[in-house]
């Protein structure tokens, strides 16, 4: 049974207001029109909907019946409708996203407090994670899309968008050699007990890869997940650590020092969505708003 929504509307104004009349006049429409619409009505039901009577239109059982449904039905599309509204005005909705750790500690929690401030109705849902999960969550759509590094150009269900380029440092100890604070080639630096971050890290794959083709064998002292515990055994004196730029804070302490690799060493990091998605306006929003804010950075690409 095909019953539009226009048709219930009229009944339902034809039904509150007890009068044709009344319903055309609410409605806008001459009282020939209010009236063949409700026949056309009762044409599909197979039913009479009302009592028409010279004084008074009154409902039949029937009628009674369609008019307790007809208001439900509304009003859940009226509420349906509003909250669509509502996502598009952006007042309320959901965004999921993923971020490999090495960025979701460090530049994104302004990137979110920031966004959350011009957008208080949205509520924000993050998971950190390596780059290997980050993109199983983008394929699987448990998130809108993530901030990584950029994946295997073979993935190609993957879609990326570079917004700035990541220069990779030397972390060192304050109390090295001199000749290392402009900078450190790989060879001296692979001479030093290293701190490399772990293998499930995109990170780990650059720099294995880079010091694979140097013909460079290096001594790894310890590995980890998190930057954070690689900064900590650095300061503890445990060894150097190759670290991306931004996941290294300002305030690393007077024990260590950041030093430029010779030669600039850099990951690109974007945005990785599903090819072909459409992501929500509030997703797409807080995607620019990413793009706009890393892309910002000093040491984005121009």
């Amino acid at each position: 049974m095909n019953v539009n929504l226009k048709l219930l509307h009229i009944f339902l104004l034809v039904a509150e207001h007890g009068s044709f009349r009344q319903a055309a006049e609410q409605s806008h429409r001459s009282l020939p029109a209010i009236s063949m619409q409700v026949r056309r009505l009762e044409e599909q039901l197979g039913v009479a909907l009302f009592h028409r009577t010279t004084r008074r239109v009154q409902l039949t059982a029937e009628g009674e019946h369609l008019l307790a449904y007809a208001r439900r039905a509304l009003a859940e599309m009226d509420t349906g409708l509003r909250h669509i509204r509502q996502t598009v005005d952006m007042q309320q909705g959901r965004i999921s996203l993923s971020c490999v750790p090495t960025l979701a500690g460090t530049c994104l929690p302004g990137i979110l407090a920031d966004f959350n401030r011009s957008y208080p109705g949205i509520v924000l849902f993050v998971r950190e994670l390596a780059l290997i999960d980050l993109l199983e969550s983008v394929r699987r759509q448990d998130v809108d899309f993530g901030i990584g590094p950029r994946p295997d150009e073979r993935l190609q269900e993957f879609s990326f968008e570079p917004v700035m380029q990541d220069e990779i440092c030397a972390l060192l100890p304050a109390s090295g050699p001199r000749q290392y604070r402009q900078g450190i080639g790989l060879e001296a630096f692979s001479r030093m007990p290293v701190l490399m971050i772990s293998r499930q890290a995109g990170l780990r794959a650059m720099l294995d890869r880079t010091l694979r083709e140097a013909g460079l064998d290096v001594q790894i002292r310890c590995e980890a997940m998190h930057v954070e515990t690689l900064i900590a055994m650095a300061r503890a004196g445990m060894g150097a650590a190759l670290l991306p730029r931004i996941s290294i804070p300002a305030d690393v302490g007077p024990s260590l020092r950041v030093v430029s690799l010779k030669p600039p060493m850099a990951r690109t990091v974007g945005i990785i969505t599903l090819r072909g998605q459409a992501l929500p306006p509030a997703s797409l929003r807080l995607k620019e708003r990413v793009a706009q804010t890393l892309g910002g950075r000093a040491d984005a690409p121009a």
